[in-house]
């Protein structure tokens, strides 16, 4: 199985995980990491450019590689990151065998429906993937942590940064 061929969100999503018998659980299973009580002044973003399907090992790749750059730069009290994205679509693979004899093993393209294989989150151009928020002395940090995240994705992606505004007390 090649990532490539579930790169590109074709047809109707296949979600429902009760009809589904076998369904694989998604490798990504913590989507807070850091601080989340910490009070933070910027708040930077990983948009996807593009329409696009990102597996479930894809999003544990990028949150490894985004948590450890922050861990080792900021330490655990300094930043929070977000993975934005949950992998609820259920990818399906018809196998085929492509060794000699396989001719009487396989079914061609009879009953193709294929089984579950993988999870992956359907992303619309422009949604938010990532966020990491740190304060001000972290902000190239940060960047570089989400261009870490980026290098696992398979899209093109941008870093927004935007200075979040403090709760007003009521």
């Amino acid at each position: 199985m090649k990532g490539k061929n579930y790169r590109i969100p074709r047809g109707q999503p296949y979600v429902r995980g009760e009809y589904i018998a076998g369904s694989p659980s998604p490798k990504i299973t913590k989507f807070i990491m850091g601080n989340p009580k910490g009070s933070y002044e910027y708040r930077l973003t990983l948009q996807s450019l593009n329409s696009v399907q990102i597996r479930h090992n894809a999003l544990e790749a990028a949150r490894i590689s985004a948590n450890k750059v922050l861990l080792d730069e900021v330490g655990g009290d300094g930043y929070l990151l977000r993975v934005r994205v949950y992998p609820h679509v259920i990818l399906r693979e018809n196998k085929m065998i492509a060794t000699a004899g396989a001719d009487r093993l396989q079914e061609g393209m009879r009953r193709a429906f294929g089984k579950p294989i993988g999870r992956a989150a359907r992303i619309k151009a422009g949604d938010p993937v990532v966020e990491v928020y740190v304060n001000e002395p972290h902000i190239e940090v940060g960047k570089k942590a989400l261009k870490a995240a980026a290098s696992k994705l398979p899209t093109i992606t941008r870093i927004v940064t935007e200075k979040v505004e403090a709760a007003k007390a009521s």
